[in-house]
């Protein structure tokens, strides 16, 4: 990110400083395509949400604007703030059924692959399913990979949104993955007029540089230590596990304390933990996702989610195991 502050200039611009800042992006562009293991195109972005919106506001099928988007009861709030009129199909054990989307003709899909709040991969064994079946019918499948990108394997596709911050870069960036550009309507502007804005060229390095770090290998914890946490939780609550799980996020209901109180008591004894989503976490609302994947509101009311990061160490998940288990 220093490198792109010392180089900062608006990179569309013609001069010998915006073409060196124009240079820097596209080997940023290149590297975080690397690392992904992706061959299409990307488009950076400010983060998650404006890439959904892009995708869902700016998606065709052929040279018709996708006016259909179907998406999975389980997605983020962004999904739903950009597509507000789109159809719900519901998550049943935890995955979508390949058969509620065989009629997706002319639709944009969008389904997650790594739920946010529970840690539920909606397509572990189904994603090739997934994505036979819409586009069997004519459709488009966009997933969600702001929790897997940079972690595990990103599923075969139409489009993908990441967001750095997820696995160690910086705040405010992100990307959309989009196999062909003919699969968007651009709208003028920059990222080959894709988007708007002026390019993040010191976020775009920081990405870069957070992806060529490693991914889960690289953590300071295991997987095999991050489902010990899972289960010394367990003993002490309720862990909120529908479907296939991954390991760095742990969504947990204690026995009698509410969201809120724990919320309290556990940042008074040094832990971050959220209720819901970060995006919604400040609300007193049951957690839409929670509700979705059919979990009791008494239950519900009782939850956290618990998130493990690449610097997170053996230690704190020690800590706070001892600290869950004092609360009970």
């Amino acid at each position: 990110m220093e490198e792109g502050f010392r180089l900062w200039a608006n990179p569309s611009s013609p001069h010998a400083e915006g073409r060196k800042a124009r240079a820097a992006l596209e080997d940023a562009r290149e590297r975080v395509k690397r690392s992904l293991g992706w061959d299409g195109e990307l488009i950076f972005t400010s983060g998650a949400s404006e890439a959904l919106w892009i995708a869902l506001n700016r998606a065709k099928v052929g040279q018709e604007p996708v006016t259909r988007r179907i998406v999975s009861a389980v997605e983020h709030d962004a999904v739903f703030r950009a597509a507000p009129d789109a159809e719900v199909v519901p998550v049943t054990d935890g995955e979508v059924d390949p058969e509620t989307l065989a009629n997706s003709a002319g639709a944009l899909v969008a389904v997650q692959q790594i739920n946010s709040e529970t840690g539920t991969n909606l397509m572990p064994y189904l994603q090739g399913k997934l994505a036979e079946s819409v586009r069997e019918s004519g459709g488009q499948l966009l997933v969600d990979c702001s929790q897997s990108a940079g972690k595990m394997t990103l599923p075969d596709v139409d489009m993908i949104v990441v967001s750095a911050h997820k696995f160690g870069g910086p705040i405010g960036i992100g990307a959309l993955l989009v196999r062909d550009f003919n699969l968007l309507e651009p709208s003028g502007g920059h990222e080959r007029g894709y988007r708007q804005g002026t390019e993040n060229l010191p976020g775009a390095l920081g990405m870069a540089a957070a992806l060529e770090a490693g991914g889960l290998d690289s953590w300071a914890t295991t997987v095999e230590q991050h489902f010990d946490l899972k289960n010394a939780l367990f003993r002490h609550g309720e862990v909120i596990a529908p479907g296939f799980q991954c390991s760095h996020i742990i969504s947990v209901a204690h026995p009698t304390i509410s969201a809120q109180a724990l919320l309290i008591r556990l940042d008074a004894m040094g832990f971050a933990v959220s209720a819901g989503s970060a995006c919604s976490s400040g609300t007193l609302k049951k957690s839409r996702v929670l509700d979705a994947f059919g979990v009791p509101d008494d239950v519900a009311a009782r939850t956290i989610r618990v998130s493990l990061g690449w610097n997170t160490r053996a230690q704190e998940l020690e800590r706070f195991a001892d600290a869950w288990a004092s609360l009970c």
